[in-house]
């Protein structure tokens, strides 16, 4: 298996066949719309398909904002990596230290879980976003209460013994950066990543701010029901709280390629922080071929290409952004539904697909693979 071939070593004539797999989303999926932009020695290149508002028909926009769901994790992470980097904290850290008392119970000790195994997930501890029924209690949540409904349940596995995927353990990592800096993590993020960068549509909402603002597709859910007929929501006003650190912030795909682009390019993170953000370990029950680092994620695609990102995933919006490990070579893509029809499964096949056709060396000659990959957690509102 390879790592992507960097763009700088890629002579590519146009991005074809990731139009063709936009063209199929919306006809043969279903979807509103769906965006991508690619970013690559020639420069970038955007595509589009379908629509930004079924009622008015407006075409998505490369400006369009979205919520990037766990897109999100990899902002937290690196802000802990720059804060590892400073002295603040390490990553050997207990949850205990910084945290006391918080992360107890049911199995649950802050005494053995470390910074790292937050991270990568390999702490044990229970995902907050599986217990549907408690974040349906209240219509916003503080991050202390997100993480008192994990610990109402067992540990998944002692720390360090196991592999499961948790929003909880981002909530934790966002309380950290709180504790450790004194501030709340929107402005660290801001000041540290995007106001640096230049992403002038990032954001992480403040509290319980609905708002999508600025230019942005609407976002449509049909609230995970199996039914090809299900009524069809629109949820681009959505309280994001229950997801904060670990799945709250919006995005452009121009941002989050400009912010992986330097990340993976190592202008974020001194050298030892960016081999422990890109050491990954093996995942359990997630998706297919994958494995996981530090916020931060490992595809290994049907044609055995690997690309090096993250995903995301909310009511009415999913978000792939992957590329090369040097960075040279990214591609950002979003769709601003929850469902698809036809040969995909979700709306990960789709990305798979676009992904393979951009990525992979069986696309130079315009083919492509379908394949439908199952969500990246069990969560019915908070998949990746």
């Amino acid at each position: 298996m390879e790592d992507a071939t960097p763009a700088a070593h890629v002579t590519r004539r146009n991005h074809d066949a990731v139009q063709r797999v936009l063209d199929q989303a919306v006809r043969e999926g279903g979807l509103p719309g769906i965006l991508a932009q690619v970013h690559d020695g020639g420069g970038h290149w955007f595509g589009t398909a379908g629509v930004a508002d079924t009622r008015t028909r407006r075409a998505r926009g490369h400006e369009d904002r979205f919520r990037i769901g766990s897109i999100t994790k990899t902002f937290t992470a690196t802000v802990i990596l720059q804060l590892v980097t400073e002295g603040q904290l390490t990553l050997d850290d207990t949850v205990e230290r910084w945290l006391p008392g918080v992360v107890t119970g049911n199995g649950h000790d802050g005494n053995t879980i470390t910074v790292r195994q937050l991270l990568n997930h390999t702490s044990g501890v229970f995902s907050h976003t599986s217990d549907q029924p408690a974040l349906s209690r209240q219509e916003s949540y503080t991050p202390e209460e997100l993480v008192e409904i994990a610990m109402s349940h067992p540990a998944d596995f002692p720390a360090g013994t196991g592999w499961t995927y948790s929003n909880t353990n981002y909530i934790l990592a966002g309380m950290i950066v709180e504790h450790v800096t004194g501030r709340i993590l929107a402005d660290e993020i801001t000041d540290r990543l995007a106001r640096p960068l230049g992403l002038m549509g990032t954001s992480l909402p403040l509290g319980a701010d609905p708002v999508l603002s600025g230019p942005h597709s609407s976002h449509y859910t049909k609230l995970f029901s199996p039914d090809p007929d299900a009524t069809v929501h629109n949820v681009t006003e959505l309280e994001t709280s229950p997801y904060w650190a670990a799945g709250g912030m919006i995005s452009t795909v121009a941002d989050l390629n400009r912010f992986f682009t330097a990340l993976l390019k190592g202008r974020l993170l001194r050298p030892e922080q960016q081999r422990e953000m890109f050491t990954t370990v093996p995942t359990e029950n997630w998706l297919p071929d994958a494995a996981y680092g530090l916020g931060v994620s490992r595809l290994t695609l049907p044609s055995g290409t690997r690309v090096w990102g993250m995903g995301g995933a909310l009511f009415g919006s999913w978000s792939y952004v992957y590329g090369t490990l040097d960075g040279t070579h990214m591609l950002a893509v979003n769709v601003n539904a929850d469902w698809v029809t036809g040969r995909w499964e979700d709306p990960i096949g789709i990305f798979t697909d676009v992904l393979e056709a951009e990525f992979s060396r069986s696309a130079e000659s315009g083919t492509t693979r379908g394949i439908g990959l199952s969500c990246l957690e069990s969560s019915s509102s908070e998949s990746n």
